[in-house]
């Protein structure tokens, strides 16, 4: 229900962003050149686009907008992307962004007042707002006035209806890469690279590795800076608790990012992924972990900023986690020691039989994105400027900045000179503010990694070369430990997994009855709280907790809505195998 978890996860974000969240780590199998192929055939739609875009009134209007996703370095379009944008549509985004866990319930007071920003994203919430009757159908204003949009969706426009039964298109999926290629992780089992260094660069790859990687550094650095070293933390406050906490339990024992669910690969049945028993083995070993010292004391009651800070310290060893979700910290110690103080990225599973599903395929899962709402003052402007910012010039923008600026173009690709990387990977929070690269994301679909332009440029920046160039010194000398070029390396590929039809179950809209919602809130509370106390408990108290609360979810119908969301898995692999 997030698709910053995990990948959410992986994804948001997000995440995000993270997302990112990821954040995420499924999509496309395309190659760069099969990608570049498909945007060159488009190339003649996208010039019309470009053409019919240069006519669209360019008077300046402000557009009201709210966003599920904390934007921290949101400079209310006052940095260098954002004034071209305003330049080239006449549009000014008047942004109101969500601190932590205060999205649902914005989201629900909308709903309740009927009053709305011109724009939202709603992430996961966004059935509430369709079920008020707050947002505009948009299929007929995408046919008429955005010809991008049409382009980037492509095949994918069937996945853009909101349900089986509701073939309107409310949400213009964003939060997804069309067509993406991933390679890098961002995700996993984290553990610094002085760590890694000192211990000779060791197999990191189930439960016991990690451990013991953790508690060989700790014997020998209990201090950092003349500051206790922590080997591993956890960041669980409000819903991140399902990214640090709960989320790693499926991955570390070889299921894909579902969500809340674990999705039966041959039925499409659907349950709580936390009742599975491999889970609870994974829960038992944090117990342990706790039990000996190696988890922060603090895991389950510090806040973000907190877990954040300590991370910047450079006394965290490792995080289990998304980098979306920790990066801005790490930013703050990337140029310490030429980087030796930012952390790899492991697929860590329980077993060695058992394989990380990172990576495990899904296809574009639309989902997530941003709506119109039916207070919006012009639905046509709205939409214009979002076909603007889906074009061509728009996704370069967003990804790459300004020629001459933040990249210049050599040979006829484009390159970021070294002191803009530098900047990057050194001062990335500042960087974003300045520029805005990276924060107009959520403003219209874009191509993903690997998606080549007509010029035969990438669209995004994330690619080997330039992934590797933003690497520091001390993640080169890891890579090149391992064998690897990239964190992806050392992931099972997605060629070793099969495509999910129904993409990611988490990204399926909550079904609409009446008891749904009532029993997962129920469900999810009872996780929120036992996990921690199961966690924290005497190694000889750990399965008498966790079995009550498996009981407690027993006890609030969780059956009932394992078996609606049965259906609407099922419901989403037919209408997604429409033709």
């Amino acid at each position: 229900m997030l698709k910053m978890r995990q990948t959410r996860a992986t994804a948001v974000l997000v995440l995000a962003g993270v997302l990112a969240v990821t954040a995420g780590c499924s999509g496309s199998n395309n190659n760069g050149a099969g990608n570049s192929n498909v945007a060159a055939t488009s190339n003649t739609q996208g010039e019309a686009a470009n053409a019919d875009a240069g006519k669209q009134d360019l008077k300046p209007v402000t557009f009201s907008f709210f966003g599920a996703d904390a934007s921290p370095n949101w400079n209310k379009m006052q940095d260098e992307v954002g004034k071209v944008i305003t330049e080239k549509t006449g549009v000014t985004i008047k942004a109101e962004y969500a601190v932590s866990g205060g999205a649902t319930d914005k989201i629900s007071l909308m709903a309740a007042s009927g009053q709305y920003p011109d724009m939202v994203f709603a992430k996961g919430d966004v059935d509430k707002l369709v079920d008020a009757g707050a947002l505009i159908d948009l299929t007929d204003l995408i046919d008429k006035y955005a010809p991008n949009l049409k382009k980037v969706y492509g095949k994918y426009m069937q996945r853009l209806k909101y349900s089986k039964e509701d073939t309107s298109i409310y949400v213009l999926p964003s939060n997804d890469s069309i067509d993406q290629t991933y390679f890098d992780a961002g995700g996993g089992f984290e553990l610094q690279q002085r760590v890694l260094k000192e211990l000779g660069y060791p197999q990191i790859r189930t439960l016991e590795d990690y451990e013991n990687a953790l508690k060989t550094y700790y014997a020998k650095h209990p201090t950092t800076d003349g500051k206790p070293t922590i080997p591993l933390t956890l960041d669980t406050d409000d819903w991140r608790i399902m990214i640090t906490g709960t989320n790693p339990a499926f991955l570390a024992t070889g299921l894909p990012d579902d969500g809340e669910y674990y999705i039966n690969p041959d039925t499409y049945e659907a349950s709580f992924h936390i009742r599975r028993p491999e889970e609870k083995e994974y829960f038992r070993w944090l117990n342990k972990m706790f039990n000996e010292g190696l988890l922060d004391k603090e895991a389950f009651v510090q806040k973000s900023d907190q877990y954040k800070s300590k991370i910047a310290s450079g006394r965290v060893l490792g995080l289990i986690d998304q980098e979306w979700g920790y990066g801005d910290a790490e930013n703050a110690i990337k140029s310490k020691e030429e980087g030796a103080y930012t952390y790899g990225h492991f697929p860590v599973t329980i077993s060695a039989d058992v394989k990380d599903h990172s990576f495990a395929p899904t296809g574009f899962m639309a989902g997530y994105g941003i709506a119109i709402t039916k207070d919006c003052k012009d639905p046509v402007r709205a939409i214009q400027f979002l076909d603007w910012m889906a074009s061509d010039e728009g996704q370069v923008l967003r990804n790459w900045g300004i020629e001459g600026k933040q990249y210049n173009v050599e040979n006829g690709i484009r390159v970021i000179p070294a002191d803009i990387q530098k900047q990057k990977t050194e001062d990335n929070t500042n960087f974003t503010k300045n520029t805005g690269i990276g924060l107009y994301f959520v403003f219209g679909p874009h191509y993903g990694d690997g998606v080549k332009d007509p010029s035969g440029s990438y669209y995004t920046t994330n690619f080997p070369d330039q992934i590797v160039a933003g690497y520091t010194n001390a993640e080169k000398e890891t890579l090149k430990a391992y064998g690897a070029t990239t964190w992806k390396d050392l992931f099972p590929k997605e060629t070793e997994f099969k495509e999910r039809p129904y993409g990611a179950a988490w990204n399926i809209p909550a079904p609409s009855d009446s008891d749904y919602n009532v029993i997962f809130k129920k469900a999810e509370d009872i996780i929120w709280k036992k996990i921690p106390e199961a966690v924290l408990a005497k190694p000889a108290d750990f399965d008498k907790v966790y079995d009550s609360m498996l009981k407690q979810l027993d006890d609030v119908n969780l059956g009932k809505i394992e078996k609606i969301y049965t259906q609407a898995v099922k419901d989403r692999v037919e209408q997604w195998s429409a033709k």
